[in-house]
């Protein structure tokens, strides 16, 4: 007979098969909540960065290292939570960081030194918010679905935007009003009272822990086919690719793990420039702090959208096509920025936000399925953490650089030049790392299937 914890595990797997819904919905529920609440935690510092440069007179550069600090700490850790998450699992990886992010925003409202906010602002909340960002969810979301990874992905990274729109409209109010300590100490306990105990009860790995397999499957699907008797994955272009073990060392023998790589540099660090520096750019420009802070907030929530539609697109016509769409609003984004300085309409602002929200923020989620898509297997946490942290690199080098050149040249132009490059850059890298040469996704086979002569 099977011990105890064998019982326990096989009766939890049955209650789990028994719902009327796979459970990959609740994992993408949960992280939905999460991200929404965690994600934004961090992205407040747009909001902090303003008050704080007006009650300590520092340079906007150096503020801006902050966050630049704390992705510097997230790309060192990146690499151990992947190992963790591995060994251990979201159920104790995510409430770690939630709690360094919640007990971070409580110790900030002490700060009176730069070096006070390069501890807690950068070091605990913006380091620590990597366990339940993107890039934490992005280690253990994509084992539960792979025909609708894309979708599944831009649901639970829907959660950021919806958190957007109602978390930093509050908090803009709440620092104009009480301030921005208070501010935080809110938000401290909103994190730790909500998000470390949900994740705790509901938050799971992988489908094959709970008797269950990705996508919900109990057959094999619409993009298989059998030969000879043997069920045979038509996404499937490198076989050999796909058969490999994967390990670290393995992965970065290959040339398409370093393009890759220098994809995720360019495009987080055209995100994370513009996202660090738009709110105080905007006011500068001669739109009201309030107006300000909504873009912020609008940003996100056209990010609902863009990430549910990019990542659906990802899934029909390739991971390649849906990060040139991504990366395009980016670029568009940095040029709407330039003509704002000329003509700061509130109805430019708008189309702005469209852009980076609708289109930008929709590169989430082939950032998400395109490593999992290449390199899936057992060992795919420390993979895909030693990408990450290439690419939180990129992060940080965003807000400090287009900082430092705003203290040089007294405007951003340069800053928003280089950013625009660097999203040429990572569509031209991403192309070149092909990951459609290894696996195609389910609208690409589908395609291929209703092309095939009636003789085939």
């Amino acid at each position: 007979m099977p011990g105890p914890a064998v019982t326990v595990g096989l009766m939890n797997s049955s209650q789990k098969r028994r719902l009327p819904f796979y459970y990959g919905w609740v994992v993408v529920a949960v992280a939905f909540i999460t991200m929404g609440v965690g994600v934004n935690a961090r992205t407040a510092f747009s909001l902090l960065f303003p008050p704080i440069l007006d009650e300590f007179g520092w340079s906007r550069g150096s503020l801006a290292a902050t966050f630049s600090i704390g992705f510097m700490v997230s790309a060192l850790i990146t690499p151990l939570i992947g190992i963790m998450m591995d060994k251990h699992g979201p159920r104790l990886v995510l409430p770690i960081g939630a709690a360094l992010v919640g007990t971070g925003l409580m110790l900030t409202t002490f700060a009176v030194l730069p070096w006070h906010f390069y501890l807690t602002l950068g070091v605990m909340v913006v380091g620590g918010s990597i366990f339940i960002s993107y890039i934490g969810h992005t280690l253990f979301l994509p084992n539960w679905f792979i025909r609708r990874r894309g979708l599944a992905l831009g649901l639970a990274f829907a959660g950021v935007g919806i958190g957007s729109v109602t978390i930093f409209p509050w908090m803009q109010h709440s620092i104009d009003t009480v301030g921005w300590r208070e501010s935080c100490w809110v938000l401290a306990f909103i994190i730790l009272l909500v998000l470390v105990p949900l994740n705790i009860t509901f938050q799971r790995r992988r489908p094959e822990d709970m008797g269950l397999l990705p996508d919900g499957d109990k057959v094999p699907d619409a993009t298989s086919e059998r030969d000879n008797g043997e069920v045979v994955d038509r996404t499937i272009v490198d076989k050999d690719w796909v058969a490999t073990d994967w390990t670290l060392a393995k992965a970065m023998r290959t040339r398409r793990f370093w393009w890759l790589m220098l994809s995720f540099i360019c495009t987080l660090y055209a995100w994370y420039a513009v996202q660090v520096h738009q709110t105080r750019y905007l006011i500068d420009v001669g739109i009201t702090a309030e107006t300000a802070a909504l873009a912020l907030g609008l940003v996100g929530l056209a990010g609902v959208m863009g990430q549910i539609v990019v990542g659906h697109l990802s899934d029909r016509m390739g991971r390649e096509w849906a990060y040139t769409l991504a990366l395009l609003g980016f670029l568009s984004t940095y040029g709407c920025l330039y003509l704002l300085r000329q003509w700061p309409e509130v109805w430019l602002m708008y189309l702005m936000i469209g852009l980076q929200g609708f289109l930008g923020y929709g590169v989430s989620t082939v950032f998400a399925a395109t490593p999992a898509d290449l390199f899936a297997g057992k060992h795919y946490g420390a993979i895909f953490g030693v990408l990450a942290t290439a690419a939180s690199a990129g992060a940080a080098l965003g807000p400090w650089t287009t900082g430092i050149f705003f203290d040089i040249w007294g405007d951003y132009d340069l800053a928003f030049t280089l950013a625009m490059v660097l999203c040429l850059l990572a569509i031209a890298t991403m192309w070149i790392a092909a990951p459609r040469k290894v696996r195609l996704v389910q609208g690409q086979v589908r395609g291929q299937v209703r092309g095939r002569a009636p003789s085939d």
